[in-house]
């Protein structure tokens, strides 16, 4: 009964052994992947610093930056705890396996002292012999069977087990110099995240000397941001109104002049297609899992209106997101589509591709490859974040609309 005890407690050990590990597994793809974004994000910062112009930039991206380092030290944290907690599992396993082998080195002892008393040959003829009948010498030698594949069996189990608590020995060595490791890890990562505070403290000060400058131009760049978004809108308006124009044709055409003349278009809200209407509502149903229009990236300023968190005296309004990038950063479709259109606007290049009665805007690009009327996939390269003539960094404008309704690009994209 005490063998089975042990066995079944060894079996739940090893279960929570597993389980621990595959949350350990799950803490370090999570970490992989913020240290992979702060790797990029550092580029930027060494991007942005090279150039007095795009100081703000710069404080952008130090928060941004400061914001993954402290989710990295929390992920640390989180990983240390979890193998703190397999660690004990391991250590108690080993514990649990080294009584069993101390059972089944008592059992062995047993069988030998046995087989010990019973080693004379003549004995044991002596016993086969001395049977009542057939039936019964049977049961002896199947007796004598049985008591020596019991002691290999023995054998091999007290084997096996010695192996296991070797094995488990060294995942315990792997698992403390891995902590080791991690606390090391995480020392560092608290001493980078007191100087990225430390200089945007520093650039803040800056700042602050030259906030009047600074407040004049930013009005100036909301002034072109407003006029540019006056431009996008009146855009799409435009390219709902030609859209419905040729679906209205098309329906004439087909159609007897009596139910024609019925026919109108809107220059508010496109009249969808069947195929249209099921890319519509597949670009719904992807709400929040959409891929971001840059595979690296820092976002440097929301959607809607605010103040500017570095010189609140002026307000922000934004109609979509603002990336900062790597120069020659590729721009991807963030959804299946057509290409609504490919306008100069302002002297920057905006690319329109309509999701059904969704439409995803790329301001600030260059290197288009796709023209007005191409069906793209998603993820597909359309072109090439272009450099910003006033701060000479890489900035890509992304906006989503709903027919002529502007909505935020964050609710729709996929957390990083």
């Amino acid at each position: 009964m005490r063998r089975y005890i042990l066995l079944f407690f060894l079996c739940l050990g090893i279960l929570a052994t597993g389980y621990a590990q595959s949350k350990s597994e799950k803490l370090k793809s999570n970490k992989k992947k913020i240290e992979a974004e702060i790797a990029s994000t550092q580029k930027l910062l060494n991007q942005t610093s090279k150039n007095k112009q795009a100081s703000l930039q710069q404080l952008s991206v130090l928060r941004r930056q400061i914001s993954n380092r402290e989710e990295l030290i929390t992920s640390l944290n989180n990983e240390i705890f979890s193998m703190e907690e397999e660690l004990d599992l391991n250590i108690k396993l080993y514990k649990e396996l080294d009584k069993k082998l101390e059972y089944m080195k008592t059992d062995y002892s047993r069988i030998v002292y046995l087989a010990y008393k019973n080693r004379n040959m003549i004995d044991k003829v002596a016993f086969l012999l001395a049977s009542e009948d057939f039936s019964q010498m049977f049961r002896r030698i199947k007796y004598y069977t049985i008591f020596a594949n019991d002691v290999k069996r023995q054998v091999v189990l007290i084997k096996q087990t010695q192996e296991e608590i070797a094995k488990k020995n060294e995942e315990i060595l792997q698992l403390k110099e891995e902590k080791t490791a991690l606390l090391e890890g995480k020392e560092k990562e608290i001493r980078q995240l007191e100087i990225d505070r430390n200089n945007k403290t520093k650039a803040t000060e800056a700042l602050k000397k030259q906030e009047k400058q600074l407040a004049s131009e930013l009005k100036s760049k909301q002034q072109k941001r407003r006029e540019l978004d006056a431009a996008i809108k009146k855009a799409i308006q435009e390219e709902i109104l030609a859209a419905n124009k040729k679906k209205a044709a098309a329906n004439k055409k087909s159609s007897s002049s009596s139910t024609a003349g019925k026919t109108t278009t809107s220059k508010t809200e496109i009249t969808l297609t069947p195929e249209e209407k099921l890319i519509s509502d597949s670009f719904v149903s992807n709400k929040g899992k959409l891929p971001w229009p840059v595979l690296k990236g820092a976002k440097i300023s929301e959607f809607g209106n605010y103040p500017h968190p570095d010189v609140p005296s002026v307000m922000i309004e934004n109609k979509g997101i603002d990336i900062l990038v790597e120069p020659n950063t590729p721009v991807r479709a963030v959804f299946q589509g057509e290409v609504a259109g490919v306008l100069d606007i302002m002297g920057t290049k905006v690319l329109m591709i309509r999701h059904g009665e969704y439409l995803s805007v790329y301001q600030n690009i260059t290197n288009v490859n796709v023209k007005k009327g191409d069906k793209v996939s998603t993820k597909q390269t359309v072109g090439t974040v272009s450099k910003s003539t006033r701060s000479n960094t890489y900035e890509l404008h992304f906006e989503v609309w709903k027919n002529s309704t502007n909505l935020n690009p964050s609710s729709w994209l996929s957390a990083r």
